[in-house]
């Protein structure tokens, strides 16, 4: 970005309340379409749970209010899904002025894939986590033990994990972007793998609810997504120019002349 193109810092202010008015807005359309099918959609995201229970097991309210305000957050928690794709355009536009023209190019395509990699994760631990996941913990029902899960807990549980899986899964196309912009490179990622692996079990800590299993089973694609990311970069990153190249080449054979020599 040229000097000329450059903001003052309450243009940015203004602009970011602009764009959050935009996402709240976007997120509040998404709650009253949800909020019709509120039931259906409770009833869908229950559905790994449901599938793992002993037959004529149910969920249970113990509040009179729990019930209906569970229901208004599930319509919150789809309303955000259904907003998904206008609350990451909102964020790369924003992002958007501090960069080149060339790169700015790069912004309809990273909010689509930002949309699909978000979703993913979030089909990932319904599909793939929450069932392996439902199944171990109601393996510790016994005769004298029974499990009787309520909504609301059931429901923070549940939309803490996706929308946790759904963000976890934005990491390839981020250090992707990084790459690109050569702020990361491939020999970088590579270097400070044993890094990146103990932030995930620390940030697999923090976004999940607390308990081992639901760390790991986060941890463990995060390791891979990390893996992913490298290969991206190896492919989408930011090129050495030529004179680097050579230099590095020129600087490695007389290393290894110097090396021959002192031998």
């Amino acid at each position: 970005m040229d000097d000329q193109d450059k903001i003052p810092f309450t243009a940015h202010l203004e602009e970011l309340r602009k764009r959050l008015i935009i996402c709240f807005a976007a997120v509040g359309i998404g709650f009253v379409l949800s909020y019709g099918f509120k039931e259906k959609l409770f009833q869908i995201l229950t559905r790994p749970l449901i599938g793992v229970m002993q037959t004529g097991d149910k969920l249970i309210f113990t509040g009179l209010p729990e019930a209906f305000f569970t229901y208004l957050k599930v319509a919150f928690l789809f309303g955000i899904i259904l907003a998904a794709p206008v609350l990451f355009y909102q964020f790369w536009m924003f992002v958007a002025p501090g960069l080149y023209d060339k790169e700015k190019r790069l912004m309809l395509p990273i909010v689509f894939l930002s949309t699909v990699f978000f979703v993913g994760g979030a089909f990932f631990g319904y599909f793939i986590v929450f069932p392996y996941g439902f199944k171990f913990f109601l393996g510790f029902a016994s005769e004298i033990i029974r499990p009787l899960p309520s909504m609301r807990e059931y429901l923070s549980f549940a939309s803490k994990l996706l929308l946790a899986f759904g963000l976890v899964f934005e990491l390839p196309l981020i250090i992707t972007f990084l790459a690109k912009l050569g702020m990361v490179s491939v020999s970088f990622l590579k270097k400070n793998r044993k890094y990146a692996l103990l932030l995930f079990f620390v940030g697999a800590a923090i976004l999940t609810p607390p308990d081992v299993v639901t760390q790991i089973m986060m941890a463990l694609p995060l390791m891979v997504l990390y893996e992913i990311s490298i290969v991206g970069a190896r492919i989408f990153g930011k090129k050495k120019p030529a004179e680097d190249d050579n230099n590095e080449v020129f600087n490695r054979e007389k290393s290894k002349e110097d090396k021959g020599n002192h031998e």
